[in-house]
């Protein structure tokens, strides 16, 4: 495929804003599709109503006039539809004026004030005819480079790289009637009519979904060649007695999770269960009930936990717990004698249950009796680094736990290599917590709220959504503010363009009280306890998903005390009014799914780096169902190795020995 620098148009500095678009490759380009159509068509000027939206074209009848204030201008001009004359008035647009000469054809879509006989316009375009309706493609655009642009630069692309490859398999493209990925692109970007424009995108996602579930299904396969495996002997009265012991009482789904899991153990199937639970439904327990009956059989076990300070927490909790089980911590930090001194008694077996890191599957790590595997924030970690781990021992079993509350249904497809359990009630002992919307106009008494809080000598989490392009500015914006506000306090700052050596500072100085106000963006969505946070405040809540603001919220809540979420945003926000009203995960996904679609509840935060450019879970569900049988039976029967653009593909993001 030709770079990127042989498409005429392509020159060092558009390089560069294709690159903020997350364009490297010629591919990339024509794989940047429209994310919605302007549909134009001649509006019945008659037939609208005040504020309605308006499409029109006609002759300009006079000289624009440009009025500018600081940073913004307005322009001014009149249009000749020949059957009247609008006053047409356009924010931003000043640069256009030597063009809107006197008798040139233009298309005005805006919203009509019909009283006033005038149009406030969003956009102007040019060469377009009305006689017939015509669909124009929306690209996601960046500064100095607008959709007409990338629309032209697309079809430069198109029209040097007439070779691109399908990663659809010839007779299951005949067996769906597909259209091919050529005539595809080109329906896609230039679109005739609604009709083509189906079936174009049918087939992009088709391909998109096929390649998605292929790589699943590979590894669906894969695993299976590993599904032997041997019966763990687990007393499960041991694990009773135990239960009994614990200073607060199990919910059902706890009992029966444990339950399914002993299960698995004492099977001569190799257990690969997924434990999925909402935030604060107590999975934590439940692994460790699974680690402790592996070790009254004489096992070891291994914890991989994202993050250095969750793997530290996990440890001091296990250790309360299971006092005389010899547990070992095994991360980064540690120094070199201090791990070459854990590996050696690991591999002696005299380390029973091992939590780290990704440093748990480097080579000199090495286990004696290897029999569970238990993964935290699975998402977090790479199909890789996954499996490596799973390869430790001999044929460990492998439990992993995810706080992502996904619907079954898509849970049974995204994760149908797996065995689900899923804990949705959660213990007695937790308190709701209080969630409430505020207005921007509200911030005194949402200031008053944390200052209430900060008084009974609690913390704060304060969260700034990351606008695009702003990198940590709305943070240090938020972090001035508050410094002004609460001049008294400690406050830290925490954002993703930290090292994560400084997240970890940041995160051990919050949890040891030293910081009052902990701002932060949504790197603290998944991550440790702080027990003594009693509120969260979330600015600009209806920028972000259903279940991102669920995440966040279920950062607090983990004491005695009463705890706050508050949602800086509009109060007939209907994505917000729902995280008011419930704290129930699994129906605040399904709401999500229904508003929004897929969403992030499938990217890169929430399941390992699945971005889909065109297609949708929730729209285009019955279209992955197809692509996962599909996929699956083109992987049995050994079509594989006859499809090497396919193969090369695959082997890109997961490895194919």
């Amino acid at each position: 495929m030709l770079s990127l620098t042989d498409i005429k148009g392509v020159g060092d500095k558009t390089l560069k804003q294709l690159n903020k678009l997350s364009i490297y490759t010629t591919y990339d380009l024509i794989s940047h599709y429209p994310y919605r159509y302007e549909i134009l068509k001649r509006s019945d000027i008659a037939s609208l109503n005040d504020n309605d939206k308006v499409i029109i074209d006609g002759m300009v009848e006079n000289v624009p006039i440009v009025y500018r204030f600081k940073n913004i201008n307005k322009m001014q001009f009149n249009i000749n539809t020949g059957f009247n004359i609008f006053k047409v008035i356009i924010f931003n647009r000043g640069f256009m004026k030597n063009i809107l000469t006197i008798g040139k054809n233009i298309v005005v879509i805006g919203k009509i004030d019909k009283k006033n006989n005038t149009i406030i316009a969003s956009d102007i375009m040019f060469n377009i005819n009305l006689d017939s309706v015509r669909i124009i493609p929306i690209y996601k655009t960046t500064e100095g480079l607008n959709k007409k642009t990338i629309h032209t630069l697309i079809n430069n692309a198109l029209e040097k790289e007439k070779n691109v490859i399908s990663y659809i398999p010839d007779y299951l493209s005949d067996r769906h009637a597909l259209m091919d990925k050529y005539s595809s692109l080109l329906c896609i970007h230039n679109p005739v009519n609604i009709e083509s424009t189906k079936k174009a995108m049918l087939m992009l996602k088709y391909e998109e979904l096929f390649m998605f579930m292929l790589k699943i299904n590979y590894l669906k396969l894969k695993n299976s060649e590993y599904s032997i495996g041997y019966n763990r002997n687990i007393d499960i009265n041991k694990i009773n007695e135990f239960i009994s012991s614990l200073p607060f009482k199990l919910t059902i789904d706890q009992i029966n999770a444990v339950n399914e899991i002993v299960s698995d153990l004492n099977s001569d199937k190799r257990m690969n269960r997924l434990l999925e639970g909402d935030v604060g439904s107590g999975k934590t327990i439940v692994s460790l009930l699974a680690m402790y009956g592996m070790v009254n059989s004489h096992y070891q076990c291994a914890l991989m936990a994202p993050t250095e300070i969750l793997a530290r927490q996990h440890y001091e909790n296990f250790k309360k717990v299971l006092p005389h089980v010899n547990i070992e911590l095994l991360v980064g930090s540690l120094t070199q004698k201090e791990k070459k001194d854990i590996n050696k008694r690991l591999s002696l077996g005299e380390v029973d249950i091992l939590i780290g890191t990704h440093a748990l599957i480097q080579d000199d790590v090495t286990f004696k009796n290897l029999g569970l595997v238990v993964t935290d924030e699975q998402h977090r970690f790479g199909v890789n680094q996954r499996n490596n781990l799973r390869t430790k021992g001999n044929m460990p079993d492998v439990l992993y736990m995810s706080a992502t509350p996904i619907p079954r249904t898509y849970a049974l497809t995204i994760y149908g290599d797996m065995d689900i359990s899923m804990i949705k009630s959660k213990p007695s002992n937790r308190k709701e917590v209080v969630t409430c919307i505020k207005e921007e106009s509200e911030i005194k008494d949402v200031l008053y709220m944390i200052k209430s809080e900060l008084d009974k000598s609690h913390q704060v989490y304060v969260v700034a959504p990351l606008i695009e392009g702003e990198n940590n500015d709305s943070v240090t914006n938020l972090l001035r503010q508050y410094k002004l506000a609460f001049k008294k306090y400690n406050i830290g700052m925490l954002h993703g363009k930290m090292k994560p050596k400084e997240k970890e500072e940041v995160m051990n100085k919050f949890l040891n009280k030293e910081i009052d106000i902990l701002i932060s963006t949504t790197v603290i969505e998944v991550g440790v306890d702080v027990r003594n946070a009693t509120m969260i405040v979330i600015h600009n809540a209806n920028l972000f998903g259903m279940s991102t603001l669920h995440q966040l919220r279920g950062r607090v809540g983990r004491n005695e005390f009463t705890s706050y979420c508050v949602l800086i945003g509009s109060k007939d926000n209907e994505r917000l009014k729902i995280i008011e009203k419930t704290s129930d995960g699994f129906l605040i996904s399904e709401e999500d799914f229904k508003l929004r679609g897929g969403g992030d509840l499938f990217g890169v935060r929430q399941s390992g780096d699945v971005l889909f450019k065109i297609a949708d879970i929730k729209k285009d569900y019955k279209i992955l169902v197809t692509a996962k049988e599909d996929s699956m039976e083109f992987l049995r029967d050994k079509k594989l190795d006859d499809y090497k653009y396919i193969k090369e593909e695959l082997s890109k993001s997961i490895n194919l020995d």
